[in-house]
């Protein structure tokens, strides 16, 4: 890095508290690159099982690959952010993002395709760790929870276009030509990142890197009851939006009977109700305490769960009234607009010192539990929407009781 750019991250850093508009957008476009590489390329899953040789399914098995490149970048970026500042580690992740995703479009092997895609994840797992770490290094509490909403109004518009978009490349293009616009989409982050986003941690607050050092301050994280149960109300949130995206397309197109179109149609309408909810709890932080907001956003997710629940089983939310499904699905995402925001920085709370690794554990620990849903919904046979809303309704009661123990201990400090 070039000493003019060095100098730019800590001559002009962001004042506490505030983050400017363009800079948020950026922070949540390249919190989007993890829905970017990931949804972008499942309309590519025929092509490459055919192209690369790996058999049919084996298209499943890269998304393994991703998935498990994520989950170890997330534990790995946030002590390295905590120790180098948050531009370093940012910077050079979107480089192996882009490196990686080059790769991708140039291989011709199905397991060094794998291989690709997991270092792509570890790369772009910065992306989700550090951009949750800067908001926490300037704004904590009412200001935190409004910089959060307005990061997921970005992010949230990604899982919305991204299938559109890969399937547009498809219509008139290779399937390779997608990694090669996720290797743009990295450059330009790089250029962006280092042009014009300061570091918002001073070097004298950065804490020594070492093995030893790092497992101990994720076992003192984790001990702290008001960050893990947050973080854990954050992975059955994820949990219950996993469990929705794992079973809509069977639940839509084989079940309620929906064309491609039709499902993509809700698909971006129960997106954007999600978007809203979080618009509106950056409206109400002002007004109302976190803590209420939290609360009454999972009581809205019980009460909407449990009531889809009971439809469910009566079998009037089904191919008879599938208007219920959509309304029931929409008011239990919609609630959860605000759960995430709220959650994120309440775990943030006693963890600002270190918020990388914070941030790191608890994506962790979000992405663990919510892709618990995937594989329980493998175990059973998906000829009813009662699988799709039993797994929804148990992220729920997860939701619940994690509310009522970080209330307790809240209550008790």
């Amino acid at each position: 890095m070039s000493s003019s750019t060095s100098s730019l991250a800590y001559r002009h850093r962001i004042p506490v508290g505030a983050l400017p508009v363009w800079q948020i957008v950026l922070l949540g476009l390249v919190t989007a690159i993890g829905p970017l590489a990931t949804d972008m390329y499942l309309p590519a899953f025929p092509a490459i099982d055919r192209d690369l040789g790996g058999g049919p399914g084996s298209a499943q098995l890269t998304l393994a690959a991703w998935l498990a490149g994520l989950a170890v970048g997330q534990f790995s970026q946030g002590p390295i952010s905590d120790r180098l500042g948050r531009r370093v580690p940012l910077i050079g992740g979107l480089l192996m993002f882009s490196v990686a995703s080059a790769g991708c479009a140039v291989s011709d092997n199905y397991h060094m395709f794998c291989v690709w895609r997991f270092l792509a994840a570890v790369g772009g797992s910065a992306g989700i760790v550090v951009p949750r770490a800067i908001v926490r290094d300037i704004a904590t509490g009412v200001q935190g929870a409004r910089i959060m909403s307005q990061l997921t109004l970005v992010f949230g518009l990604m899982p919305i276009l991204a299938p559109s978009l890969g399937s547009l490349v498809l219509s008139f293009g290779h399937w390779r030509w997608i990694f090669w616009i996720a290797v743009i989409y990295g450059v330009l982050g790089v250029i962006a990142i280092a042009w014009t986003l300061p570091d918002t941690m001073p070097r004298e607050k950065r804490i020594p890197l070492s093995v030893s050092n790092v497992l101990w301050r994720y076992v003192g994280i984790a001990r702290e009851p008001m960050f893990l149960s947050a973080a854990l109300l954050l992975g059955f949130s994820s949990f219950v939006m996993f469990g929705y995206l794992a079973s809509a397309p069977i639940v839509f197109e084989h079940i309620l009977g929906f064309t491609p179109g039709q499902f993509g149609v809700f698909f971006g309408v129960n997106a954007a109700v999600f978007i809203t909810g979080a618009q509106v709890n950056a409206r109400l932080v002002h007004l109302v305490p976190l803590h209420v907001l939290l609360i009454r956003g999972v009581c809205v997710s019980t009460v909407a769960g449990t009531l889809f629940l009971l439809l469910a089983i009566t079998g009037l939310a089904g191919p008879a009234h599938p208007v219920l499904v959509c309304a029931m699905i929409s008011l239990v995402t919609g609630s959860l607009g605000f759960v995430n925001p709220n959650a994120t920085v309440l775990a943030f709370t006693r963890h600002g010192h270190h918020a990388g690794s914070a941030s790191a554990l608890m994506g962790t620990t979000q992405f663990t539990v919510g892709s618990l849903s995937g594989v329980l919904l493998g175990c059973v046979p998906m000829d009813t929407v009662l699988p799709m809303v039993g797994v929804m309704m148990l992220g729920i009661t997860g939701m619940l009781v994690c509310t009522l123990w970080h209330r307790r201990h809240a209550e008790a400090a």
